[in-house]
């Protein structure tokens, strides 16, 4: 069997391979001159005709990117690259993730504590809940 980067070399896969290098080229760029918390929201295609095109997740970074465009003009200019205009798209997720929930447990002092408290409000309603809370933290 072929290695997976011989075959990338054959006639067929040359384009393909090229479009793939520039799309890593342009996002490595990308990464390079946007802000940290837009970078992580947002990716871009390759250079073509002068122009970088940029895909906001969302239209809040969409926003913060259209203010920033003259500044990442001047940083794309003294890297060495073309650029005139830099369109923003945005391409919202269509199924994001979920958060998994975080289970927070209570320490084993935190539990003598609450128990010991738990004996004093005995017959309270504080003490009822304080009841619940311990059943709960003990499965």
């Amino acid at each position: 069997m072929q290695r997976f980067n011989t075959l990338l070399t054959q006639p067929e896969l040359n384009e393909l391979n090229q479009r793939t290098l520039e799309a890593q080229t342009s996002q490595k760029l990308w990464a390079e001159i946007a802000p940290d918390g837009l970078a992580n929201h947002s990716h871009i295609s390759s250079i073509k005709n002068k122009q970088f095109t940029v895909y906001a997740n969302n239209n809040a970074v969409a926003a913060k990117i259209k203010l920033l465009i003259p500044s990442l003009l001047i940083q794309l200019e003294k890297q060495g690259y073309e650029v005139t205009a830099i369109r923003i798209k945005v391409q919202a997720k269509s199924n994001p993730l979920p958060t998994p929930k975080s289970t927070k447990s209570l320490s084993s002092e935190a539990v003598s504590q609450l128990q010991k408290l738990e004996l004093q409000l005995s017959g309270t309603t504080l003490g009822d809940s304080l009841s619940r809370l311990l059943k709960n933290a003990n499965k």
